[in-house]
């Protein structure tokens, strides 16, 4: 599921993959994060509502996994947002609004069966992906930013790429989560 970018879930279609790399930050650059097929798209008040989707409302009194879910938004019933107690939220629980106008200013979750998300732990992204054909398309945008157009060659380049990857899911942690001890708080 992608519930934040906004520009990406108003971009994407059923069919595309989407690409999450690493930043700068994080000495991440380069490196691969996350990949999705997008299957299908929900409003958030459909996300919230849709039994599917439960597990993944945070629970702050679970795990580190489920203290991190990302359902965290439903309509109030007046025309605005109410978000749920989560990461995305201010210290005291209270909404951040910031993260609340930036969220919902796309009303369009994007649903996936079909990633992997390597966290902190993925791949470096391949040069021949950095620096594509002629015309040395890159695959990872510059900054704080993304792209979506990109030659249909590069798209199946990636895709293969992607495909050769034989796990599917969750197969790794956050980079920003601090190694845990044995026993405790384990995702």
């Amino acid at each position: 599921m992608l519930t934040c970018k906004p520009e990406i879930r108003r971009r994407a279609s059923v069919g595309d993959w989407v690409l999450g790399t690493g930043s700068a930050a994080h000495s991440r650059t380069g490196f691969a994060v996350y990949a999705m097929r997008v299957e299908d798209t929900l409003r958030f008040a459909e996300y919230w509502s849709d039994e599917r989707f439960r597990r993944k409302r945070p629970n702050l009194a679970g795990s580190r996994k489920t203290a991190f879910g990302d359902n965290i938004y439903r309509p109030d019933g007046g025309g605005g947002w109410v978000q749920v107690d989560s990461h995305h939220s201010l210290h005291d629980g209270s909404a951040n609004p910031l993260n609340v106008a930036t969220d919902t200013r796309v009303d369009r979750v994007l649903i996936s069966r079909d990633f992997v998300y390597w966290g902190g732990e993925g791949p470096q992204i391949p040069a021949q992906l950095r620096a594509f054909g002629t015309q040395g398309e890159d695959v990872c945008p510059r900054g704080r930013a993304d792209r979506c157009r990109f030659s249909d060659e590069l798209v199946a380049a990636v895709v293969g790429w992607i495909d050769g990857f034989d796990e599917r899911g969750i197969q790794g942690r956050p980079g920003q989560w601090p190694l845990l001890v044995a026993g405790q708080n384990t995702p």
